[in-house]
């Protein structure tokens, strides 16, 4: 079994709303699902360096102000287990999505938690679930 670590982000911008990001095909077990910017680390690089780049990758956008961990979660596949840590943060900006998304869109926390499971990624649903986002 391999252990991957990713970490992952939840944005808010300075209107209280959190970005999400639509997965695209490229991912099959969460295309079309809304998500947070984030993916798997590079080993060698920091946690912080590695969460500044997927957001750089993804967004277009510079996380420059600090990062508060908020979740650490198991993804068990039959051929991994990904540890997941996911932080809550702040951005400035209008982000530019790369391929690996469709859309992109400004969510209130409520407009987050009222999002059917099929429509967002089910870990992101647990977090929000939790109550670990404020």
């Amino acid at each position: 079994m391999i252990l991957q670590v990713g970490v992952k982000v939840i944005l808010k911008n300075k209107d209280n709303k959190y970005l999400l990001l639509k997965r695209s095909k490229r991912y099959p077990d969460a295309q079309f699902k809304w998500d947070i910017a984030g993916g798997r680390i590079n080993t060698g690089s920091s946690l912080m360096d590695n969460l500044k780049r997927e957001v750089k990758e993804e967004t277009n956008l510079d996380l420059e102000k600090p990062v508060k961990l908020i979740a650490a979660q198991d993804i068990l596949k039959s051929d991994k287990h990904i540890v997941r840590l996911t932080y809550l943060g702040e951005i400035e900006g209008e982000p530019k999505i790369s391929d690996e998304h469709t859309d992109f869109r400004w969510f209130t926390k409520e407009e987050m938690e009222s999002l059917k499971p099929e429509e967002i990624d089910k870990y992101l649903k647990g977090i929000l679930n939790a109550g670990l986002v404020s």
